[in-house]
């Protein structure tokens, strides 16, 4: 058979381990070709039956914890929860800068409120709450001791450590601050049993934040106001120092000006570059109107130009002279042309023009030494100015050098000054920012005295019990259904030892009403089970016995098989009873049917069908008595045929593999029809695997919820070793009441219940007759 053919009934394949010794699956099993697939359900039809199996499981746990947490809940304390908030705004630009609070650049730092946050649950705030309200004081009337009474004041770390630290933990414990997301409101909560408390916590907390916040920030303005009033008395003083150094460097440097473009030094020496300048084109020009009235070049001054002749009266008769002289020529030439030379009148004009033209040359005498005058004047006034300058660029070069330090003297008044104005204007704001009661903390909700506690929450505790009761019974019922490891369907028989379903057994009968199902389980209880197919021939064991009967002598191919061999793996898992009801199903058939009890260790089917101690099949095979002896006819039916046990022997596995035990049984097929051998289990002693291969077929008995998965496949392991024709596995003792068995319900209300009827009906008879 291939392995990969087994597939569970939960729908996940699972392949088989092999057999431990190799075995020829093929070789003596004729139903060796059985496919060995099970029709899975899905998995939620699986789930379903998991649960509905461990059904008690769950509800258990279910009532376990939902009874505890609600016993729980019932029996806390209430505790009240009070709730404040405060909101904390941005920085109030007043507070940092007057002068520049319209221009200041807005800045947040996210972890400000991170922050803050820390602050509300600092030890510092807990322990002054603590004081104002005599939290650490126990209630009265409690009988503690005097120094319990005393509340913590003053150093209470240093005073109690322990005690502080105690009453610390138990405030904070119940106290909660937590920032609202995407805002700048911080919650306050805090938990106690007293309602009062709690809100007189929370608003007690919230106000001594905000006024320690308020006394902080005073406090730090006053210091930076102390701080400036310091600096400023020393910067006072750097200027005064400053500004003496400055003026008696400048009184000794004689640096009159304020600054550099005012100086009188610089201002007298730019007024002489420009007077010099001036005094140096005067003389030019002239000396120009000199050399040329020296040289004689020009006739009259008056031709010159410019400011070069002067206006004097001099110049004037000179004028007036030339044109005097040229009337003079003028007459002379007319007279000439028309009297002639010796005309007495021209000697009278020539004289007076001799005269006359000796008074030019005489006045332009004067002219040359006038301009030659003018000359020279302009000449000394320039070289005065060029003296001058030159000793004023002198002096200018000694006020260079000195303003080198005047400029570092002077800066450095500049600067104190600047600084001083600058820490004076600080000053006078910390002291306004200091008068105004200004914060960035506000409160915004006050905690109100709560109406209904917060715990214990009686919905959402049972809520939570109930899921959680839910939960654990659902996860318990799979842990213990995946832990399970024994067989308890025809399904897993067939899927683990990978042989056929002979059938299954159930454990006791079923009927479809509740009376009559009572009435057969007192009915029942009364009777031995072994023999329910001969004292209950129409219940559903005795159905299930008629089954495996069929499916016995459908087994081989070549006929039905003679010896029926009847083990199990392990003790109490019914063989004995299927070996004596498999033996009565063949015998009702009107087939000679022998029943051996083979287990020769405890012999017990002369004891369920009532017959005495007597020789059996030990004594048989020890020679100790004769076969016919040992055999007894049963008085269940006629055709049923019984070998027993026997006397106890020393070695019963040597007995059931001997020779003469193989030679009994050849003998038996001639007599019976059939040959039905009880054996002791395969996985206790050898007697059932020496026997096995005497045979036609061997039936694997297991019983249901009890046999191990790994017993059934060392039985089978066992079995198939030594090469016995194992037809398949009997399913003993099934509980179908079981969830696992709910198809089994659907098709025995649908088709089976009438079969049973009567049943019902003969029992209800007979327990009332």
């Amino acid at each position: 058979m291939d392995e990969r053919l087994l597939i569970p009934a939960n729908g996940e394949a699972q392949r088989e381990l092999s057999a431990v010794l190799p075995i020829d699956w093929n070789r003596h099993a004729p139903l060796a070709s059985y496919s060995t697939f099970s029709v899975s359900d899905s998995p939620l039809r699986e789930y379903l039956r998991v649960l509905q199996k461990r059904k008690w499981v769950t509800i258990s746990s279910l009532l376990l914890i939902f009874g505890a947490v609600l016993i729980a809940t019932l029996r806390s304390t209430p505790v009240y929860d009070a709730v404040g908030s405060i909101a904390i705004n941005k920085t109030d630009p007043m507070m940092l800068n007057l002068k520049d609070s319209g221009a200041a650049v807005e800045y947040y730092d996210p972890t400000d409120l991170d922050t803050e946050v820390r602050i509300l649950k600092s030890d510092l705030l807990a322990l002054q709450v603590i004081r104002q309200l005599n939290l650490d004081k126990p209630p009265a009337g409690n009988g503690g001791n005097a120094s319990g009474s005393v509340g913590l004041t003053g150093d209470a770390v240093q005073a109690d450590a322990e005690r502080t630290s105690a009453a610390l933990a138990n405030f904070k414990g119940h106290l909660q601050v937590a920032l609202v997301p995407n805002t700048r409101i911080i919650e306050i909560h805090y938990r106690s049993p007293d309602r009062n408390i709690a809100a007189r916590v929370v608003n007690n907390l919230a106000n001594t934040y905000v006024e320690q916040n308020f006394k902080t920030r005073f406090e730090s303005t006053m210091q930076a106001s102390d701080w400036l009033s310091r600096q400023l008395v020393d910067l006072q003083m750097k200027v005064e120092t400053s500004q003496e150094k400055l003026v008696k460097y400048q009184k000794e440097h004689e640096i009159l000006g304020i600054d550099e473009k005012q100086n009188i030094t610089t201002a007298k020496l730019d007024e002489l570059n420009r007077q010099l300048t001036s005094a140096e084109s005067v003389r030019m020009e002239k000396e120009s109107v000199y050399r040329l009235l020296e040289n004689g070049d020009s006739d009259s001054p008056a031709d010159l130009g410019g400011p070069a002749v002067s206006a004097a009266p001099t110049s004037t008769l000179l004028e007036r002279l030339r044109e005097q002289d040229a009337d003079l020529k003028i007459q002379i030439a007319q007279l000439s042309t028309q009297f002639g030379p010796a005309y007495p009148k021209l000697a009278q004009l020539n004289g007076q023009l001799k005269e006359i033209e000796a008074q030019v040359q005489l006045e332009l005498r004067k002219t040359v030494a006038r301009a030659r005058g003018d000359y020279m004047a302009a000449l000394q006034r320039e070289n005065m100015l060029h003296a001058a300058l030159q000793k004023q660029k002198q002096e200018a070069n000694e006020l260079n050098e000195s303003a080198i330090e005047y400029s570092l003297l002077k800066r450095d008044v500049d600067t104190n000054r600047t600084l001083y104005e600058g820490l004076l204007e600080k000053l006078k704001e910390a002291g306004v920012t200091a008068g105004l009661r200004s914060n960035n903390f506000r409160i915004v909700d006050v905690a109100r005295v709560p109406t209904a506690p917060a715990e214990p929450n009686i919905p959402r505790n049972l809520a939570f019990a109930l899921a959680l009761g839910l939960t654990t019974g659902i996860g318990l019922a799979f842990i213990m259904e995946g832990i399970d490891n024994t067989v308890r369907t025809p399904e897993q028989a067939q899927m683990i030892s990978g042989l056929p379903s002979l059938g299954m057994i159930p454990h006791g009968s079923r009927s479809t009403e509740p009376g009559a199902r009572a009435r057969l389980a007192l009915a029942s209880s009364r009777e031995a089970v072994e023999l329910v197919t001969q004292s209950r021939p129409k219940s559903q064991m005795a159905e299930s016995y008629r089954a495996l009967r069929t499916s016995l002598l459908l087994s081989s191919s070549g006929g039905p098989p003679k010896v029926i061999l009847i083990t199990s793996a392990l003790p109490q898992e019914g063989k004995t009873t299927t070996s004596i009801n498999s033996a009565i199903v063949l015998a009702q058939k009107g087939m000679r049917v022998l029943l051996i009890d083979a287990d020769l260790r405890r012999p017990s089917i002369h004891k369920t069908l009532g017959m005495g101690h007597k020789a059996g099949l030990s004594n048989v095979l020890t020679g100790s008595a004769k076969l016919q002896q040992a055999i007894t006819a049963s008085t269940v039916l006629p055709s049923l045929f019984v070998l027993p046990g026997g006397t106890l022997p020393p070695n019963p596995a040597e007995l059931l593999a001997s020779a003469s035990m193989k030679q009994l049984l050849d003998e038996l097929r001639e007599q019976y029809d059939h040959i039905v051998v009880d054996t002791p289990p395969t996985l206790s002693v050898t007697d059932a695997v020496v026997m096995s291969t005497s045979a036609d077929r061997v039936v694997l008995v297991i019983r249901s919820g009890q046999t191990t998965k790994q017993a059934l496949r060392r039985a089978r392991d066992i079995l198939l070793s030594v090469n016995a024709k194992v037809c398949g596995v009997l399913l003993n003792a099934v509980d179908l009441t079981s969830p696992d068995y709910y198809y089994y319900y659907e098709y025995q209300s649908k088709y089976g219940s009438r079969y049973y009827a009567e049943e019902s009906s003969e029992a209800a008879a007979s327990e009332g007759a």
